[in-house]
């Protein structure tokens, strides 16, 4: 019988040790992962539209397809831009078994792989998180972060202050040491950081190479469009370069394809994706020469794969 799993369910069936413990697993599962399709919607009297199919499954266990669909007119009218849905089927009969709201499921999944990624790449005793973008996803990934790491100062920078203030006051509500970070003081705090996670919609670098000292790890969730950057060249040439997918990253992430196109950066350059990390095949930051002193930077797209394992999880805990 195909059960519905509402957003405000998940946080309880997808906890964060687990999910990041069932991403790490899917990384070295045997995943039929097809390319992500793109459809594209005229829509009369409204900007373009866009709709994203995105399937992976494991045979003889289970299938799962994201649908997601983008409406840019949407926020003329009120209305969220985005809106998706998860269905998880049984991968021997095509039976459907859980449909999930994707949102929340996004947002999630994305956050644990970068705790993932984190846990083999920042350093033990990382205390201090600046973020960057103040928010779904930037709640989802203290969390997360903290998760993995002894994070217990706090700092958020977002473009609009009023977002990084209502941000601020919910950490504080929780009982973390959280506060906003100014403009001004961007260069400062990122300098002092032992973990900068960013999540934003940028077109322009936020975060400059030259800021970065040694033992940090930089944390690149948005720019999932090669239009889009967070960092700066330097960044990425001051880094030990570490991906989700080479596939996905190489050709989407703006970081990445715009410091390929300026000859700042090369494909053979990537260290490592997450298959190889989870695998055993690197050892993330320990292997690193100067391992405490390296700079490691994360950059993620997403994966279908993270999708079914979220969904998975959250289907057995729904089942016992």
């Amino acid at each position: 019988m195909l059960q519905f799993l509402p957003a405000e369910e998940l946080s309880s069936r997808l906890p964060w040790p687990d999910l990041v413990e069932a991403l790490d697993q899917i990384f070295v599962e045997k995943v039929v992962e097809p390319v992500r399709h793109h459809h594209f919607i005229d829509v009369p009297g409204q900007p373009q539209a866009t709709l994203l199919l995105m399937p992976a499954w494991i045979e003889g266990q289970y299938l799962g397809v994201k649908q997601v669909a983008v409406f840019p007119g949407n926020s003329s009218l009120g209305l969220p831009g985005l809106n998706g849905s998860y269905l998880l089927s049984c991968a021997r009969t095509g039976q459907p078994l859980l449909q999930i709201e994707a949102n929340e499921l996004t947002a999630r999944r994305t956050a644990a792989a970068s705790a993932l990624a984190s846990r083999y790449l920042s350093r033990p005793d990382s205390r201090q998180l600046l973020l960057i973008g103040a928010g779904r996803l930037a709640r989802a990934l203290v969390a997360a972060h903290r998760s993995v790491r002894p994070i217990d100062q706090i700092q958020v920078w977002s473009r609009t202050e009023r977002s990084s203030k209502q941000l601020v006051k919910e950490l504080v509500s929780q009982g973390l040491s959280a506060r906003v970070c100014g403009s001004s003081e961007l260069p400062e705090i990122a300098a002092k950081a032992d973990i900068i996670s960013c999540a934003t919609m940028a077109t322009e670098p936020l975060i400059r190479g030259d800021w970065l000292q040694s033992g940090v790890h930089l944390d690149l969730v948005g720019a999932f469009r090669p239009d889009m950057r967070e960092t700066d060249d330097q960044a990425v040439q001051k880094s030990a370069v570490f991906v989700d997918t080479r596939a996905g990253a190489l050709a989407e992430a703006g970081d990445l394809t715009q410091a390929m196109d300026s000859g700042a950066f090369s494909p053979d350059e990537v260290v490592s994706e997450l298959a190889e990390l989870c695998g055993g095949k690197h050892a993330g930051r320990q292997q690193l020469q100067n391992s405490s002193e390296a700079i490691t930077l994360f950059k993620s797209v997403g994966a279908a794969r993270e999708d079914l394992a979220a969904a998975m999880l959250a289907y057995k805990a729904l089942s016992q």
